[in-house]
């Protein structure tokens, strides 16, 4: 009988990423993040003011992830 050890889970931080910061983390560009969007196949930002918008950083990170397990 093997007993496991189960750590308490770590709080994730939720920040809100502008387009740059996406960009950088992704290597896409303005143009196919937002067509990707479009497909359905990237988070959606979220409204921040009338010219902004942002993404939450735990959807991005979730979202390079699971490309990251597909390719496995």
């Amino acid at each position: 009988m093997s007993s496991h050890t189960t750590l308490p889970a770590v709080p994730v931080e939720h920040r809100i990423l502008r387009r740059a910061e996406v960009e950088a983390k992704t290597g896409f560009k303005r143009a196919h993040i937002y067509s990707l969007m479009k497909e359905g196949k990237f988070p959606k930002a979220l409204r921040l003011g009338v010219r902004a918008v942002g993404w939450d950083s735990v959807e991005i990170d979730q979202w390079i992830a699971d490309r990251l397990d597909e390719r496995g």
